[in-house]
């Protein structure tokens, strides 16, 4: 049996096929679609038209290909660009009428459950017990857990896109010292009750997930992606240090040359890689592995484990919850086991 996810974030829309049998996905084609909603769309701010139609485009187009692969599904959701909009329901509306493909959003909490998931399952049993950081557009997602699922899960509103926009638009490029300045109070202010947390558990194990980090990684000298998935890949702190320094320096067109620095992620890089090191220093860790497997092989593994019913349940209570309060730093929760 095979099955697909798509995954509509603040840059692109990722598909992925998986093959089911024998309880593990084994990806047999994936594919993306540019969005930049990030670009389009500030923080908080309705959706475009224009630019719900290319996320419907994107969508249809990602259901055909899920299809020619012979794959279930697909199990669709979008992160916290659309989950904060706030016509998210019009968007998911407008998605599920012209592409037949039911599209929704999943709390921060959920997307931190799905994503350790993943992530332990990648990493093994003998990791421990593990922290998890991840970096998206809108926001930061933490976790810790000794078992399958975590022990306690954050969404936070730090993404890196979202606080490019809130730190660095309207100011020069490369941005003043201050305003890097004042973006790391900003990220030690929302992380600190998260990161006491972590420090008083402990992780003998930290990963970190998302493009943003794999991004940082490569640019603190980790092996580039053409090496496939099963190299061992860290993150240290100390590296990660003279990367933020060192992406300050340069205005965001001259970032994209740096190694791992794609071109439509370039201006977002300097906040993504600020918030990475604060919370790592944080939380009190020296090192994380860079792990490939985060929230769509969740969402697989889960499906497998479980069946259908658990994502039409996800689906039904996050259309009938209301979009992220913006005003809301900081939501913890713990985790079922």
């Amino acid at each position: 049996m095979r099955i697909s996810v798509v995954d509509v974030g603040s840059n692109t829309v990722r598909l992925v096929v998986a093959d089911a049998d024998g309880g593990v996905p084994l990806p047999v084609h994936t594919a993306k679609w540019r969005l930049r909603l990030n670009e389009r769309v500030r923080p908080g701010a309705e959706i475009p038209e224009e630019s719900v139609d290319r996320l419907a485009d994107a969508v249809a187009a990602a259901g055909r290909t899920a299809a020619r692969w012979g794959a279930v599904g697909p199990l669709a959701f979008a992160t916290a660009v659309v989950r904060a909009a706030p016509n998210r329901l019009d968007v998911l509306r407008t998605v599920r009428q012209r592409t037949g493909i039911d599209l929704c959003t999943l709390p921060g909490e959920v997307e931190a459950e799905l994503t350790f998931l993943g992530a332990r399952r990648w990493m093994g049993w003998r990791s421990g017990p593990l922290a998890l950081l991840d970096i998206g557009g809108g926001s930061l997602e933490v976790a810790f857990g000794r078992g399958r699922l975590p022990d306690f899960v954050a969404s936070l509103p730090l993404g890196a896109a979202r606080l490019t926009h809130e730190f660095f638009d309207g100011f020069p490029d490369p941005p003043p010292a201050e305003r890097v300045k004042a973006l790391r109070r900003r990220v030690r202010h929302e992380l600190r009750d998260v990161a006491a947390r972590i420090r008083w558990e402990g992780p003998r194990t930290a990963v970190a997930t998302s493009r943003t980090f794999q991004q940082l990684g490569r640019l603190c000298g980790a092996a580039p992606g053409r090496h496939g998935p099963f190299v061992e890949r860290q993150l240290r702190r100390v590296d990660l240090r003279t990367a933020v320094d060192r992406l300050a320096a340069l205005p965001a067109a001259e970032r994209s040359a740096l190694p791992g620095i794609s071109a439509p992620r370039a201006t977002q890089s300097l906040a993504g890689a600020v918030v990475a090191h604060t919370a790592m220093k944080l939380c009190g860790l020296k090192t994380v592995e860079v792990c490939p497997w985060a929230i769509r092989e969740g969402v697989l593994l889960r499906h497998i484990e479980e069946g259908p019913a658990w994502w039409a349940e996800v689906s039904r209570l996050a259309e009938a919850a209301a979009p992220v309060a913006e005003a809301v730093p900081l939501r913890i929760a713990t985790a079922k086991t």
